[in-house]
């Protein structure tokens, strides 16, 4: 290794890029880290995927700022740099003695069911990154005129956008939802919204604390079958075996008890059913066709089995949430296309033949798979930092060991292919126009959702002839 400093660029700045260097600077604080994202806002997830009015999670940022802020002599943050098409993975190792990646999933799995495509059929992260204001998605369009809207999925993420659906505008305007959103959402004619999963409630993906947040909605019965809640042998050990499943059917069994009284909209549950095709009326989704199922076999194996029960519910918009993947940055990079990582071990890259590849690490969704909470992420990060400090010493040799030389020529390089990098300060003056904006209009923030937007709030002129435009 080189006399220099210690060089590691992290791509990706959510809660896995910024766990990962956190540790790397608990273990080494001599340590630099430079760290890249396609956008010109740091926090991933916590910015463009945690729900509006999840205020106290979304405070999270400000855990990461603290650690952008103490260790702001050897912390560098690179914001509107596309990896892989700015600059390639083989051109950062000229200026870094490592790579973790870490810029989590951006892909999103398919129903693969008949129609899916469909006009009025959306991925869930489509939706809540038009309601968090993300700039991919901040123009999308979303038929509200519709009465019904149908959730495929029995996780958090589903629960979000049926809350969210399910707000009035007063609930609503106390969140950082954009005014866009909000002023969509507040002439919205959605008054069903509703939740399919084809397992039982035993084996959802939900937190009771969002189940719970369900029941606390202003003007929105909720609709939970008593009749669904009856458990068979099987799934009754799995909830004797599971405290969390013990939790969800507490909160269900709550919410059951709930009377139905008339509000402006409602939330149903459903159990036990998928759908199969989408069916439409002139290329738009007029109906969901649902088989039924069953469940089959050992405790915490069962199979799902179709059974012959089969119905439709007519509705006008409908959302997937079954999970999100992860997709490849960098064609030289390797990558599991069926299971959505960077095939790794430990957090080490590895190649087709199962060997290392020297210099590369992964952390986060992009190492493991969208599965965990945020703070799954922080052991994850160790674990991965933990190898990259046991490699340290046999770690290629930069050309160079001068920080300043290397710095010069990777800006130098981004600068000859225009683009616009973002610094932690200029995100910090961001944070302050969006804070100010919401201040404004009784809002936490009111967020910019295009980069366009973003650079000129920093006066920095966008330059189009960024490389692969």
């Amino acid at each position: 290794m080189s006399t220099g400093p210690f060089r590691v660029a992290i791509v990706g700045s959510g809660p896995s890029g910024f766990y990962t260097a956190d540790a790397l600077f608990k273990a080494d604080p001599s340590i630099n880290v430079h760290m890249f994202d396609r956008l010109p806002t740091p926090y991933g997830l916590i910015r463009g995927g945690v729900a509006p009015d999840h205020q106290k999670m979304k405070s999270l940022g400000d855990y990461y700022e603290r650690i952008a802020i103490k260790n702001k002599d050897k912390f560098r943050f690179i914001g509107n740099v596309k990896v892989g098409q700015d600059i390639s993975i083989a051109e950062l190792k000229d200026f870094y003695h490592a790579i973790v990646l870490c810029y989590g999933a951006e892909g999103d799995k398919k129903m693969g069911i008949l129609n899916e495509d469909l006009d009025g059929s959306f991925s869930a992260r489509e939706f809540v990154g038009w309601y968090n204001g993300h700039p991919d998605y901040a123009h999308y369009k979303f038929n509200f005129s519709t009465r019904v809207a149908c959730i495929i999925g029995h996780g958090n993420v589903a629960l979000d956008i049926a809350r969210i659906l399910a707000k009035t505008p007063e609930e609503l305007k106390k969140s950082d939802i954009p005014q866009y959103a909000f002023e969509q959402l507040s002439e919205s004619h959605i008054s069903e919204i509703q939740l399919i999963g084809r397992r039982g409630p035993v084996q959802s993906s939900f937190t009771s604390i969002e189940l719970e947040e369900l029941g606390k909605l202003k003007d929105c019965d909720i609709v939970v079958r008593y009749k669904d809640l009856d458990l068979d042998e099987i799934s009754q050990q799995e909830l004797e075996a599971s405290p969390k499943a013990k939790k969800n059917m507490e909160a269900f069994e709550a919410l059951s008890r709930k009377r139905i009284i008339g509000c402006s909209k409602r939330i149903e549950f459903r159990f036990f059913q998928a759908p199969y095709r989408l069916n439409g009326k002139n290329n738009h989704v007029a109906e969901v066709a649902l088989n039924h199922f069953s469940l089959s076999g050992k405790p915490f194996s069962q199979e799902v089995k179709c059974t012959t029960n089969m119905h439709c519910i007519p509705c006008g918009l409908v959302f997937r949430s079954i999970g999100y993947k992860g997709e490849p940055i960098d064609d030289g990079m390797p990558f599991d296309k069926e299971r959505g990582i960077i095939p790794n071990q430990s957090g080490r890259v590895i190649n087709k033949e199962k060997e290392t590849v020297p210099k590369l690490y992964t952390a986060g969704w992009i190492k493991r798979g969208a599965t965990g909470v945020l703070g799954t992420n922080k052991p994850d990060a160790k674990e991965t930092v933990d190898c990259l400090l046991q490699d340290l010493a046999t770690l290629p040799s930069l050309q160079t060991p001068d920080p300043n030389t290397l710095d010069t020529a990777l800006f130098n390089l981004l600068q000859t292919r225009g683009v616009i990098s973002v610094s932690f300060d200029d995100w910090l003056t961001l944070n302050q126009i969006e804070i100010k904006a919401g201040k404004a209009v009784g809002k936490p923030r009111e967020k910019l959702t295009s980069v366009q937007d973003m650079l000129a709030a920093l006066n920095k002129n966008p330059i189009t002839s960024k490389k692969g435009d």
